[in-house]
């Protein structure tokens, strides 16, 4: 099967059962290089730089705008910024490209660009205006990037939690063995009073607490940005008010430790994914990919530390097509339509499976997992679908990432479809991408770790007297 974009003609060799149309980004990649190669190719190199005066630098080549191809050179640079914003953040971007290409960005990823998500979204995390400088390759500065030990403390009496979009998860833990672990859902994403997301984790932490014989800490995961335990942003908080956001929901952990009386550490969900993998396998590094209610993406090093970056892989694009499922959030086709409940769904849907009116996506996962058991044919190539997804996913990923144990893991993993996801996944890197199938293991955790694994790795976050 054929695919064009952009003028460039690509042939997958393994095609996604229910979307026929997906066009890998690895691949629209290496073949843009490819052509690159035999069209005098000039330097671009990008640059990002955050807030603790970190930064991170990716270098390629393009095609000279003089020489043509100028619509896959666009694209191609475009949507690589577009992956480096999501996967390492900033509040400036420096491109240093010939000066067609560099103002494109400028222009694209401005208040009132095509990309003004993205424009607004790290103006606010970072708190600065967002901006793009266009300059020569020579002049974009070094990458000078910052790392930490992350968790990994298990002396204690803990509780750890997970907040998703459709549950939230809690578990208790004794000098590292969990003693209870449970799921609830919720629905905190259209929730309009703070104190919906306050007594719903305070009601988690409580319920595994009380399964302790004292609580010595907490440590907890949600999706968002979280910066010394404050909030920054996060799709759980999308229905607040801007001032009951600055007011309840920024100072929300804060709030909680303080009442508590014990170490208290939040971070990102996709930080602690990852740290749950290095912890399991027992090597670094170790990229853990949740497939939840969305996608959540963390990095442990290979000195098994986390790095400044944002990992928020959910933003980030992975199918190049032009009229892809776009995100409702960003109004972007990105990650989130592909490694998540939201991707089985629209899979599943597409290829006409019904549900009835009015069920979530939690449910309707479930019912699409007991349709599999029960060996119905469709689920089974609605997993092998987001199987290729994962497969040209975890390629791209190399890209930008030193790969070396990939994890996958999340309620989309659980029961036999995962195993389903991650035979397709390897599928494919063998047929297309034998240089990283032999180099990179893709794995799943244990059915229990699959599921409260996360909230039993950031169980481990905090430090207390002794360690």
């Amino acid at each position: 099967m054929s695919l064009l974009v952009a003028g460039i003609e690509i042939r997958p060799k393994v095609i996604a059962p229910l979307d026929p149309e997906f066009l890998p980004a690895s691949l629209f990649n290496r073949a843009y290089r490819e052509l690159a190669k035999h069209n005098s190719p000039v330097p671009l190199r990008l640059a990002l730089e955050r807030s603790d005066g970190s930064i991170s630098s990716f270098d390629t080549c393009v095609i000279p705008p003089k020489s043509g191809q100028l619509e896959a050179t666009l694209l191609y640079v475009e949507r690589i910024v577009k992956f480096l914003l999501w996967q390492r953040g900033g509040w400036k971007l420096y491109v240093g490209a010939p000066a067609e290409i560099g103002e494109h960005i400028k222009s694209v990823y401005s208040a009132v660009g095509v990309r003004k998500f993205d424009f607004d979204f790290m103006t606010t995390v970072y708190e600065r205006t967002f901006e793009v400088q266009v300059t020569s390759a020579e002049s974009v500065p070094q990458a000078k990037e910052a790392t930490v030990p992350l968790g990994r403390h298990l002396k204690g009496c803990r509780v750890g939690f997970d907040l998703g979009a459709s549950d939230r998860k809690a578990s208790a833990v004794i000098d590292g063995e969990p003693v209870f672990s449970e799921e609830i859902v919720w629905d905190p994403k259209t929730a309009t009073d703070p104190e919906y997301q306050y007594q719903g984790i305070m009601d988690s932490i409580r319920r595994a607490a009380s399964h302790l014989p004292r609580l010595d800490a907490v440590g907890g995961s949600a999706a968002g940005v979280y910066i010394n335990n404050r909030v920054r942003v996060g799709s759980l908080y999308r229905g607040i008010s801007p001032k009951d956001f600055s007011e309840k929901i920024a100072p929300l952990f804060l709030r909680i430790r303080k009442e508590l009386g014990v170490p208290m550490e939040v971070v990102n969900d996709g930080e602690v994914t990852a740290l749950a993998g290095s912890m399991s396998i027992g090597e670094n590094p170790v990229l853990g990919v949740a497939l939840g209610s969305s996608e959540a993406v963390g990095y442990v090093n290979r000195d098994g530390n986390i790095t400044s970056w944002l990992n928020e892989l959910a933003f980030a694009p992975v199918d190049y097509r032009a009229n892809g499922p776009q995100d409702e959030w960003s109004g972007d086709c990105c990650g989130a339509q592909y490694f998540s409940q939201q991707a089985t769904n629209r899979v599943a849907v597409s290829a006409g499976m019904q549900f009835p009116d009015g069920m979530g996506l939690p449910e309707r996962l479930v019912t699409l997992q007991k349709k599999m058991a029960a060996g119905d044919p469709l689920p089974a190539k609605v997993y092998e679908t987001i199987g290729v997804y994962v497969g040209y996913g975890v390629a791209h990923y190399a890209d930008f990432y030193d790969l070396k144990h990939v994890l996958i893991l999340g309620r989309v993993t659980t029961g036999p479809g995962g195993d389903v996801i991650l035979n397709k996944a390897h599928e494919v890197l063998r047929a297309e991408f034998p240089e990283l199938a032999s180099t990179i293991s893709i794995a799943l955790p244990d059915e229990k770790s699959r599921r409260v694994g996360q909230s039993i790795a950031a169980a481990s976050l905090p430090a207390i007297a002794g360690e």
